[in-house]
């Protein structure tokens, strides 16, 4: 049963980690820390609404001083292995995650032959690198010879990136779907994700047409919790792809920042309860990996911007949390995800400031407690708003 015109929202600020994880040695990860990393490069982040909420309560950050009364804040930490995007919202519902085969050293030859032989197109690249760079070095060929750009990294993704004049949109979701038939069993990847893109070689560019074809999860969530309580469940990004659609009930296609921005503005102009769960990705996918702190910088800046503006139009029956996923730390080696602990910030009616550490999972159980006042009687993790 609904506690009537409540609402939450939980926005992702994709790749925001704030230190590594107990762990993080063993994904040659030490050290890490995104968020202080990059303000440590730019000589400050000025993020002043995300300072009043208690950021830099979370962790020490350059230029984001302690708030003297905080909204509840702390650092949260997956149960399980994995470092990428699936690992960490999967984590944020209460998902158990598996460990997903990674391909260091590209795909085996027997899966690039039956990709080859289903999609009648030759693959080049077959090797972990970052996006854009992938594009860059393979670009030029594909647009001459029609073969299929296919990449990876350290996560479990197989990525398929294609120029909308050689293959279109709708083509290379067809591909992407028959590669998701190929990897199954030893070779389940988390996620297949489809790359097109445009331009003229050196000014190749992506589109807005990504999309996400995710293994779907395990077991049960919080979003099939919140459902089957009767409330509407939307999903703004690549968060509802991420699901592979379970427990989803409106995905809002949001490419960029600016338009999943745009999206929860809309979201909160609609009254009823409901839960809004968000992906912020351009910290991630635009600047993250391609180690660019400037960008970075400023899309937070963008970000600050916009919790200031939800912070006044939300009411005392909305609960605001602002997370993240992982890390994507621009001090470490490489252009990977880095494992970290997520930031937690929260708003609610009440709230006291206090700290709060804990798993992943208590976002969900918080979410489904606000929504409903009630919890889960299979999933993890401890709500830390009230009960009544």
């Amino acid at each position: 049963m609904e506690r009537e015109g409540r609402r939450a929202l939980v926005v992702v600020l994709d790749a925001c980690g704030c230190g590594a994880l107990p762990d993080a040695g063993e994904y040659g990860d030490e050290g890490a820390n995104t968020l202080a990393h990059v303000a440590d490069a730019v000589g400050g982040l000025e993020v002043p609404t995300l300072q009043s909420l208690g950021l830099g309560n979370v962790t020490p950050i350059r230029g984001v001083e302690p708030a003297e009364h905080p909204a509840v804040h702390g650092r949260l930490w997956p149960l399980g292995p994995g470092k990428d995007t699936t690992a960490g919202h999967w984590e944020m519902m209460g998902v158990s995650v598996p460990r997903f085969p990674v391909y260091p050293h590209g795909f085996p030859p027997e899966v690039i032959a039956e990709f080859e032989r289903v999609t009648g197109r030759r693959v080049i690249g077959n090797a972990p690198s970052e996006g854009l760079r992938a594009i860059f070095d393979h670009g030029e060929r594909h647009l001459r010879t029609g073969e299929l750009i296919v990449y990876t990294s350290q996560d479990s993704v197989f990525q398929v990136a294609a120029h909308t004049d050689v293959v279109g949109e709708e083509e290379l979701y067809e591909y992407c779907l028959a590669a998701r038939a190929i990897l199954s069993g030893e070779h389940a990847v988390g996620r297949v994700i489809a790359r097109p893109f445009d331009g003229a070689p050196g000014r190749f560019r992506r589109t807005g047409g990504r999309r996400d074809f995710a293994l779907p999860p395990p077991g049960r969530s919080y979003l099939e919790e919140i459902q089957d309580a009767g409330l509407p469940v939307h999903t703004v990004g690549k968060v509802g792809q991420v699901f592979a659609g379970r427990g989803v009930s409106f995905d809002h296609h949001a490419p960029d920042n600016p338009s999943a921005i745009d999206a929860i503005d809309r979201l909160l102009t609609e009254p009823g309860a409901a839960l809004v769960f968000a992906n912020l990705v351009d910290t991630d996918q635009v600047y993250g990996h391609r180690k660019d702190v400037q960008g970075f910088a400023a899309a937070l800046r963008e970000i600050d911007a916009a919790v200031a503006r939800w912070l006044v139009d939300i009411g005392e029956g909305d609960l605001l949390i602002l997370c993240a996923d992982h890390g994507v730390d621009p001090a470490h080696p490489g252009t990977d995800h880095t494992r970290e602990y997520s930031p937690l910030l929260a708003v609610f009616a009440g709230q006291d400031g206090r700290r709060v550490d804990g798993p992943l999972a208590s976002i969900g159980a918080s979410v489904l407690r606000w929504l409903t006042g009630r919890a889960s009687d299979e999933l993890p993790g401890e709500a830390f708003v009230p009960d009544s």
